[in-house]
Formats: C-alpha cells, sequence, structure tokens
C-alpha cells in the first residue's frame, strides 16, 4: 500500500511476506502507530470542544485499533466511549437495519438503563442445535462423546486446558464482527509459556511471534490488569498488574524478547506488558463461556484463558459444525467441542479425500 515516494524516504521496497521482519520494519510500525493514536487524539478534543458530549461512539476501521482505543479512554476529554464492535464496512449492515427499524418502521428506541450493552456480545449469526451438529459429525465418521451435564463439560474441558491442551470451542450463535468472542474460538492456558508460539505455529500457520488476546471474567478483571473497565469486545488494552510481571533482560533486542516470559499469563502478555483483554460477564450474552473460565478458575485459581478466532491464517473464521470440524481435522488443536459434544484427536480417521491443504499455510 506504499508508494515509490515513500520507499525512497525510508529506504527500500516493503518486505516480502513470510521474510524476516528486521528494526527497521518494527520502526515503520511503531511509528504509523503513534502518528495514528496522535491524529485520533486531536480529532475527538475537537469533537468534544464542538459538540461539549460527555461520551463518545467510535465505528470504522481504525476503531479496532485496540492501543488507540485505550488512550482515547485514558487521555481523551469523554467520561466514556463506545466501539461498535462490527467497526469498518461490515457493520454498516446493522447501521442499516437499525436505521430502517426506527426511521422507516417506526421502532421503538428502548431506554439505556445503568450503561448496560444493549447489544449483548454481538452472537448475531447462526446457530446449529445438537442435530444438525451429529448429523455432520457422523457424515465425516468422526469418533465423539456427548456430555450430556453442563457442568460436567465445563469442568472436563477446564482438565483439558490446564494440562496445556488447545480447544475448539463451537457454540451457540456465531458472532457478528472480526473477534471470535467465544462461540467460534480456538482457547488454551494463558498460563502456559509454550502456548503462544505452539498455537501461532501448529494451529494457526502464522508467525511465532503474534500475540493472542486474554478471556478474562469480569469480576475478577482487577486482579490481573490495571483496569475495572469492561471490554466485551476485545476493543481495549490494557496492561497487566505489577505484580504478575517478569522483569525483561534489558540487553534483548526486537524478535528476541518474545522468548522470554513476561508474566505470570505469558501467551498473552505483549513485550510492553500489555494485552488486548476480553472481559466475560455472566449477564453479557455468553453464559456458557463465563461458567467454563469460571470452571477453570475455580480448579486452577486463573481466571483468565487464550482466546483466538476459530481459524487458520488466510481463511474466514468457521461457521458451521463442518467448517468447525474441518479445522479441527487440518491442525494440531487436541480436542474439539461443538455444543456438547467433545472429540478427541488421536481418536479421529484420517479424512478422506483431502487435498495437500496444510502446505498453503505451513510457515518454512
Amino acid at each position: 500500500m506504499t508508494n515509490k515516494k515513500f520507499h525512497d524516504l525510508f529506504g527500500g521496497e516493503p518486505r516480502r511476506p513470510e521474510s524476516e521482519i528486521t528494526q527497521k520494519e518494527m520502526d515503520i510500525a511503531k511509528s504509523i502507530q503513534e502518528v495514528t493514536e496522535e491524529i485520533m487524539l486531536e480529532l475527538v478534543k475537537n469533537i468534544h470542544k464542538v459538540t461539549g458530549e460527555k461520551y463518545l461512539c467510535l465505528a470504522g476501521g481504525v476503531a479496532l485499533n485496540c492501543v488507540s482505543n485505550r488512550r482515547l479512554l485514558e487521555e481523551g476529554p469523554f467520561e466514556d466511549i463506545w466501539i461498535q464492535p462490527a467497526s469498518g464496512d461490515a457493520g454498516g449492515a446493522l447501521g442499516a437495519a437499525l436505521v430502517g427499524h426506527y426511521l422507516y418502521a417506526e421502532g421503538d428506541r428502548p431506554e439505556l438503563r445503568n450503561k448496560k450493552d444493549r447489544q449483548k456480545g454481538s452472537y448475531l449469526g447462526p446457530e446449529f442445535s445438537a442435530k444438525e451438529i451429529k448429523k455432520v459429525l457422523d457424515k465425516n465418521k468422526a469418533k465423539y462423546r456427548k456430555i450430556e451435564s453442563d457442568v460436567e463439560l465445563y469442568s472436563q474441558v477446564a482438565d483439558f486446558l490446564a494440562g496445556e491442551k488447545v480447544v475448539g470451542w463451537f457454540q451457540g450463535r456465531m458472532e457478528y464482527g472480526p473477534r471470535a468472542l467465544g462461540n467460534r474460538s480456538i482457547i488454551g492456558d494463558a498460563r502456559s509459556a509454550k502456548m503462544q508460539k505452539q498455537m501461532n505455529l501448529k494451529i494457526k500457520f502464522r508467525e511465532g511471534f503474534r500475540p493472542f488476546a486474554p478471556s478474562v471474567l469480569e469480576e475478577q478483571v482487577a486482579k490481573i490488569f490495571k483496569t475495572e473497565h469492561d471490554s466485551p469486545y476485545m476493543l481495549l488494552t490494557s496492561e497487566v498488574r505489577d505484580e504478575i510481571k517478569k522483569p525483561l533482560d534489558q540487553e534483548l533486542k526486537g524478535l528476541d524478547k518474545l522468548n522470554h516470559v513476561r508474566s505470570s499469563v505469558p501467551a498473552i502478555t505483549h513485550v510492553d506488558y500489555s494485552a488486548r483483554l476480553q472481559t466475560v460477564s455472566s449477564d453479557g450474552g455468553n453464559k456458557r463461556y463465563h461458567d467454563l473460565i469460571s470452571k477453570f478458575f475455580e480448579k486452577t485459581g486463573s481466571p483468565v484463558i487464550i482466546n483466538t478466532s476459530f481459524n487458520v491464517r488466510g481463511e474466514p473464521i468457521v461457521c458451521s459444525p463442518e467448517d468447525a470440524y474441518l479445522c479441527f481435522m487440518r491442525t494440531d488443536m487436541d480436542y474439539l467441542v461443538m455444543g456438547n459434544f467433545v472429540l478427541n484427536k488421536i481418536d479421529q480417521p484420517k479424512l478422506e479425500n483431502d487435498e495437500d491443504w496444510r502446505s498453503k499455510y505451513v510457515l518454512d
């Protein structure tokens, strides 16, 4: 997306995908981020001056920039901000539906009480019944067991996570927007020092340095992060608390920093001690996900797990049971949990008539 003037100014062509990342690329990325933040801050200061409003709503692709959003919240003039979770062009469909509801159908606009989020997790996509899931599994001759009790299911999955297993978690209605929020997610134990690299290289098929986001119980967030602000849509960053940080070797530069444990939850802690967090509440639209993390907290004392989107690089987030099963089989995930159906990878028959699909994603 750069031109010859940019290349002349910064000394060369853009980095080729998958090639080595040098200090030059890190510096350019950091500079673009800094400039973006300063522009956004100036914009919102002017909006506040012109309108005198106390609260700010954000939409558009740049509103997905979690680091900038945190600065707007902490340094901006507004008392609070709210970010549309489907920011970007795709979110326009939701806006159009609301315009039609209010202006043409003359629909009621309920009064907002207690600042509660009426979008309730943005779980607006399709849902699949147990019968539909079973049909897909049987068609693929999958080996599975169904755990009828939700309590037993959460306990079993919590044990998987505590044992450093990677779990595909497919539940309820699909999320609307670019973030997986606990219904089409790949989850793991944030306490594991090896989990970040393992999930990147063996499941997401992308560079091992890429950070993962944490899902944390809303009622426990202040015990792990320096914030009490909710972040249900994974659109804000926060620094981990000082008491769980681990000192970094100041001699290290660039990507070498990534091989050092930075906190007691290293898989979700960036090199600057920040994380892009999702807070999960019992009344936020995803009680099952909250109950699962609560069971993990009960068993381990940790109220936070890794949450990354259920897909591999270059592919959209899975939608259907068929999508989820194929993604599970084509990666090194350990378990797949769809509804109350549990699949162990080692029990599964080899995919029939499957092309050499992985070769185009695996990194050298």
